[in-house]
C-alpha cells in the first residue's frame, strides 16, 4: 500500500471510530508503531485528525457540529493544551480574580494552578471540581442550565449571574479564530456566555492551539479587537504571529 493510500484509509478509520489507539492501526496495517506515529503527524499537520495520547481521534465536522464530549476533548491536542495551560499559569498572581470557561485548556489551567489566595469564577463543573482540592481558591460558579457534553453551565441564569461579577483576567478558549471574522463558537448558547465573560473582564486571554487559527465555526462570539491577549503553543507559525500582532493582540507563545 502506497503512502498515500494509507493516509487516506488511516483518516477513514478515524472517521469512522471517531477515536483509535496506534497499536489498533499498527496491526490493521501491518506497519510499526512508529510509522504509524509518523502518519498521524503529518495528518495532524494537515489538518485530517487530531493526535490524542496513544492515538488519534476525528476532528470531522468539528467546526460546525454538535459540541464535542469534554472526554473527547480533553485527549485532542493534549500536549499543545499543556503547553498553553502552564504558561497561563504564569500570568495568575495571588489576589487576582479570574474567569475560567468550560474549555478543556481552562481545565489543565485549573489542574496546575498553585493553592494560592485568588478568586475564580467558572461555568464549567470539572473546573470546580478540580479546584475543590485547593483550600487558598475561592471558586464560584454561575449555575445554569447543565450541558453535559461540554460540563458547562450556560443559558439565561450563567448569563445574568456573570454581569454580578468583574474579574481583572479571563482565561477562554474558542471553536474557531478567523483573522478577519473574528471569534466563534460551536453554538449560540456557549457564544452568548462566551460574550458576557469577555465584557466583565479587565484582560482577556484566548487559550488556542494554532490548528483553530483561520478557523470559522457556527456561532459569532466578538471580534478580535476586543481580545487583549492570545496564549497559543510553540507550534504556531511566525506568520500567524505577525498577522495576529499586526491586528493589535499580544501573542504569547507557550514554551515546550
Amino acid at each position: 500500500m502506497l503512502v498515500a493510500e494509507r493516509h487516506q484509509r488511516i483518516v477513514e478509520v478515524v472517521n469512522q471510530k471517531k477515536s483509535i489507539r496506534v497499536s489498533e492501526l499498527a496491526q490493521l496495517f501491518s506497519v510499526t508503531d512508529e510509522t504509524i506515529r509518523r502518519d498521524l503527524e503529518k495528518l495532524e499537520t494537515d489538518k485530517k485528525l487530531a493526535r490524542s495520547h496513544g492515538g488519534a481521534v476525528s476532528i470531522e465536522s468539528d467546526n460546525h457540529g454538535p459540541e464535542r464530549p469534554f472526554q473527547e476533548r480533553e485527549v485532542m491536542y493534549m500536549e499543545e493544551k499543556k503547553e498553553i495551560a502552564q504558561e497561563a499559569v504564569k500570568h495568575i498572581v495571588e489576589s487576582d480574580k479570574i474567569l475560567l470557561d468550560a474549555s478543556t485548556t481552562a481545565w489543565y489551567v485549573a489542574k496546575n494552578l498553585p493553592n494560592i489566595p485568588i478568586t475564580v469564577l467558572t461555568n464549567a463543573v470539572n473546573v470546580v471540581l478540580e479546584l475543590s482540592k485547593k483550600n487558598r481558591i475561592t471558586v464560584i460558579s454561575t449555575g445554569g442550565t447543565l450541558l453535559t457534553r461540554s460540563l458547562s453551565y450556560v443559558g439565561p441564569l450563567a448569563e445574568r449571574s456573570l454581569d454580578l461579577y468583574h474579574v481583572n483576567k479571563a482565561f477562554l478558549s474558542s471553536k474557531g479564530i478567523h483573522f478577519e471574522k473574528g471569534f466563534s463558537e460551536s453554538n449560540e448558547q456557549q457564544a452568548r456566555v462566551k460574550q458576557k465573560m469577555i465584557d466583565i473582564a479587565d484582560t482577556t486571554y484566548i487559550l488556542a492551539n494554532h490548528h483553530k487559527f483561520h478557523l470559522q465555526a457556527f456561532a459569532y462570539v466578538t471580534t478580535l479587537s476586543n481580545v487583549q491577549r492570545i496564549i497559543t503553543d510553540s507550534n504556531v507559525s511566525d506568520q500567524d504571529v505577525s498577522e495576529l500582532q499586526e491586528k493589535g493582540l499580544e501573542v504569547i507563545k507557550a514554551l515546550r
